[in-house]
């Protein structure tokens, strides 16, 4: 039997992209959303976070985004279950579990009260983390986790202290580009905690200790130094096995200077071959463009890391949901370190 569901309201506050051709967002009002499959649950948001570009994804990509999607923003969010499906008989979440995810970009986001997420998006928040560093967890630590041991080669296993596993990441070295973002100090962190045998960091002037906390043995400052001219200067001990680019652009074409032959370049942003220099004869083993998969099997893990006090959230700054259009003009920037966060629920400790 499905359990209870707690007194809702009849309404709630939300986020809402009124047109795809426009990035302009207003406050509105809506009804609770129903829970519409039986691997549906209803979760009351306490913390969300925007994802940079997010608001130009239906009209650049109208592919990758149903037509009939309700334009309720930021996919990512912390909060409790408040309700599951009525012919509900079996869950790995009940009613008044506190869990994160990163909802499928296909549905509507968590820039509202209350939102709908599937139970294979969804993993328990970690006993001791707060509901802001639980929504700014889900994608940028999937997309970091996926690019480094999905696609690009590091052991998960080095993560736990195998020691083959562990050998075998020793010989890679890993350059993340954005380190000091969302997604890139995860890309440190992780590759650093798996035992990769150098972790080369590119990021803006001031970042190098952040990320030198995190786990990068080597910072490229590109507002002084360009990647090609730093691999330049010392190709034979400087070039990288795997870059994770969350870039694209200059920086991406540049990284297919530092990456040596045969390795592997990984992208967020770009597809790699787009952007590589004419006339540059180089092959690699792998030249990927991935969208992350918004798994809670994968965000269990990453859990499992941050209760254990291995990785952590990086949070730029916090928002109330009044002041959404300030947290769109802080990630629109494009100089946070770490991920802007707005708070749904102010009632509720950070």
């Amino acid at each position: 039997m499905a359990a209870p569901t707690p007194s809702l309201p009849s309404s709630m506050r939300q986020l809402l992209q009124p047109s795809i051709h426009s990035t302009n967002l207003i406050l509105t009002t809506a009804p609770i959303p129903t829970v519409p499959t039986r691997d549906s649950v209803l979760v009351r948001v306490r913390a969300c976070c925007p994802c940079a570009g997010e608001l130009l994804w239906a009209a650049n990509f109208p592919g990758s985004v149903p037509s009939d999607k309700e334009m309720v923003p930021c996919q990512d969010l912390a909060g409790t279950v408040v309700a599951l499906h009525p012919s509900a008989t079996q869950s790995d979440f009940k009613v008044g579990d506190a869990v994160f995810c990163r909802v499928s970009a296909e549905r509507a986001g968590a820039a509202r009260e209350y939102a709908v997420a599937r139970a294979s998006e969804l993993a328990a928040v970690p006993a001791g983390l707060g509901w802001v560093d639980a929504a700014a967890a889900p994608l940028s630590a999937l997309t970091a986790w996926q690019a480094l041991f999905v696609h690009g080669g590091l052991e998960v296993a080095g993560l736990h202290g195998d020691e083959g596993a562990r050998g075998r990441n020793a010989g890679k070295r890993v350059l993340v580009t954005g380190a000091a973002g969302g997604v890139g100090s995860w890309a440190v962190q992780l590759a650093a905690l798996a035992g990769a045998g150098a972790v080369v960091a590119v990021c803006g002037r001031g970042k190098g200790e952040v990320v030198g906390k995190l786990g990068a043995t080597e910072v490229v400052d590109y507002t002084r130094t360009i990647v090609e001219e730093w691999v330049a200067a010392d190709r034979a001990s400087r070039e990288v096995d795997l870059v994770v680019d969350v870039v694209g652009g200059k920086t991406l074409a540049g990284c297919w200077r530092a990456v040596r032959e045969r390795g592997t370049l990984v992208s967020v942003n770009t597809p790699p071959d787009m952007v590589k220099p004419a006339g540059l004869e180089k092959t690699v083993g792998k030249s990927l463009f991935f969208i992350v998969e918004p798994l809670g099997s994968n965000l269990a893990e990453v859990a499992e890391l941050i209760a254990a006090g291995k990785v952590r959230p990086t949070v730029d700054s916090v928002w109330k949901l009044e002041e959404f259009e300030k947290a769109f003009e802080r990630l629109d920037g494009g100089h946070a370190s770490g991920k802007i966060v707005i708070k749904v629920a102010e009632d509720d400790d950070a």
